[in-house]
Order: structure tokens, then C-alpha cells, then sequence
């Protein structure tokens, strides 16, 4: 099969397109596990840990060579009984790595069928973003339907997903971009309002709210964190999913203190690998959302497998709006 393969950890020039052998058994992540889902893999996600990986840089790597990838949509070619996935079965699911390749094995816990709404290309970017985003406002945020949230890097991948999951549950949404062409894709998403990053955000954010938001969801992380904590009202949590920024904020927490507000952690995938039950839950609820119209997860740029290095510079040179995506059926019609 044809697939990336990282040759070493140059960055995005180090994936080269190769012809290697079809995977046979589960990623050591993966390995104790009796629910293997084989499938053909019509469309892989791209996101900021495959990057890190490039140069070395994420905490769950594999040795070089490998194949990197840790998302993607297609068809089920064959599926443990205990998944109730046959064969034909579009997909989408969570491979930790992998998924840059014409065919992966994901586990069954993280194999979701993939909404009639939604293409091959969208279902690529559903379980990272999308899982993510709902766990994030509901499972750690504790949302309620009528709050405000503020969503940072509303224009990326999880921000999009968090504008549209949020809309979804009843919350009014305050995105916080950098310029013209973010402020115009949050909009689309469902965003109420739109402040620039660049600009006096915290203040527009707590008038546009009437005195400050009750969720912040921030995925960029840097120098922002005393501002975040201003812009929240009493009893505000500030739930942290990552730093695409760069800088991992430090913080005294007596500021928690002042307007007794929380700042409180987001990692999807550490808490679900061992709670099956709940990512299923997640599923039940995304697909509901899909059902009613507030899921179509937003694609800002596709890139064939020969080209997907370029998918990895798209996002290191921040020019990724929504979610990149490699696709390959494009692939196949080159």
C-alpha cells in the first residue's frame, strides 16, 4: 500500500511517499486490545501533534521510520464482532498513528459510523476536534445551555468545532481571531460575535457579555492567561486544551481566588482510552448535533497523500483556517 512514512525528524520534508506492507495487527498503543477495525482509509486528518512529530517533539512518537496520522475516515474492511462494525461501514475514527496510508487498524472504541450528512473528507476531522471540543465544554466545562463561552484560535480546528459544538448546546459565543479571513470562517461556524486577538479583547469580551463570559475554551495557550481570567465572570471556568501558541502559561493562583473562578485542564485523549463508555456517549451526542444540523465540521484545505508534506508545512506556516485534511481519493484521481 502506499503510505507517508517519516524517514527521520527533519520536519515535514521528512515524509516520503513509499509503498510499504498493509498493517497486520494494533499500534503498541493499542495492542491489548480485541477490537481491531480494518480500514481503508479514504481521507486523513492533519493536525498539530503530527507536526511536533516531524521534529521529534510529541510525547507519543514512534520510532523512525513510521507512519504517522492519527485520524481518518473511510470504509471497514473487516471489524471484531464487539464493534457491531461490518464491512462496507463508512467511518470515521482515532489510530493514534497511521492513518497517512492507503489502509490503517484503529481500535473499536474509537470506531464511530460516520453521519449520512457528513463526507468522507469531513468525517476525517470529526473525533480529535469534535470529541475533543464537547469534552472540553460539557464533560470538563460543565456548559449550560444560555452561557456565554469565548473561544481563542476560534478559527482552527478545535475552535470551530467548539464554536459549532457550543451553538449546538444553547451557548452564545464570543470568538477571539487574528484577522479578516478568521473572523469570516468563525461567523460561518456560528459565532454570535468576533474580537481581534490583536486588539483590546478582554475588554470587548466582557461588555459584549455583560460582565464577562462564563467558559473560556483555550486551545493557543502564551501570554494571554491574565487577561483569560479577567474576561471570566464569578464562578467562570477557563478549561485549557493545548498551546498551538507555543508558551504554556503560568499563573498565581490567588487569582482564582478574586472572582472564585477555575482554571481547569482538557486532555480528551488521556481520560477516554480507558472509558470507552464515554466517548460513546460523545459520539451519541455529536451525532445528535449532526442530526440537527450544527455539526459540519469545516474544511479550510485538502491536500493529496503524494503532497502531504505540504499539508504539514500548511499548518507550521499558520495559514490552516478550519481543518486540513489529506485526501485520498483526490490521490487517486491524480
Amino acid at each position: 500500500m502506499k503510505a507517508l512514512q517519516l524517514m527521520d525528524l527533519g520536519g515535514p520534508s521528512s515524509l516520503v511517499l513509499q509503498d510499504v506492507d498493509e498493517p497486520t495487527g494494533m499500534d503498541a498503543l493499542f495492542a491489548d486490545r480485541d477490537d481491531p477495525v480494518v480500514i481503508d482509509v479514504t481521507a486523513a486528518g492533519v493536525a498539530f501533534p503530527e507536526l511536533l512529530q516531524t521534529y521529534g517533539k510529541y510525547q507519543h512518537s514512534a520510532a523512525v521510520p513510521f507512519v504517522p496520522g492519527g485520524e481518518v475516515a473511510g470504509i471497514v474492511r473487516s471489524a471484531a464482532a464487539s464493534t457491531g462494525l461490518r464491512r462496507g461501514d463508512r467511518v470515521s475514527a482515532f489510530t493514534q498513528s497511521g492513518g497517512f496510508a492507503e489502509v490503517v487498524v484503529a481500535p473499536g472504541m474509537l470506531t464511530f459510523p460516520l453521519h449520512p450528512a457528513l463526507t468522507d473528507v469531513q468525517g476525517a476531522g470529526l473525533i480529535m476536534n469534535y470529541h475533543t471540543a464537547y469534552f472540553a465544554l460539557v464533560t470538563r466545562g460543565q456548559l449550560a445551555a444560555g452561557e456565554w463561552v469565548a473561544v481563542h484560535g476560534a478559527a482552527g480546528g478545535v475552535g470551530t468545532a467548539t464554536i459549532q459544538v457550543a451553538k449546538g448546546l444553547g451557548a452564545k459565543v464570543v470568538a477571539i481571531v487574528s484577522d479578516d479571513e478568521k473572523e469570516r470562517v468563525a461567523v460561518e461556524c456560528g459565532a454570535d460575535h468576533v474580537v481581534r486577538s490583536g486588539g483590546p479583547w478582554k475588554d470587548e469580551v466582557i461588555e459584549l457579555s455583560s460582565g464577562g463570559v462564563d467558559v473560556v475554551i483555550d486551545p493557543v495557550g502564551g501570554d494571554r492567561a491574565i487577561d483569560i481570567m479577567r474576561s471570566l465572570r464569578e464562578g467562570g471556568r477557563w478549561v485549557v486544551t493545548g498551546f498551538a501558541g507555543g508558551g504554556i502559561p503560568e499563573i498565581k493562583v490567588n487569582r482564582l481566588l478574586l472572582k472564585n473562578i477555575s482554571a481547569v485542564g482538557a486532555g480528551w485523549g488521556a481520560f477516554v482510552f480507558s472509558k470507552p463508555e464515554v466517548s460513546a456517549e460523545i459520539h451519541r451526542e455529536l451525532w445528535r448535533l449532526t442530526d440537527e444540523g450544527f455539526i459540519r465540521p469545516y474544511v479550510g484545505a485538502t491536500f493529496s497523500l503524494a503532497d502531504g508534506a505540504s499539508a504539514l508545512r500548511h499548518l507550521e506556516e499558520r495559514l490552516a483556517v478550519g481543518k486540513v485534511i489529506i485526501d485520498l481519493q483526490q490521490q487517486t484521481a491524480e
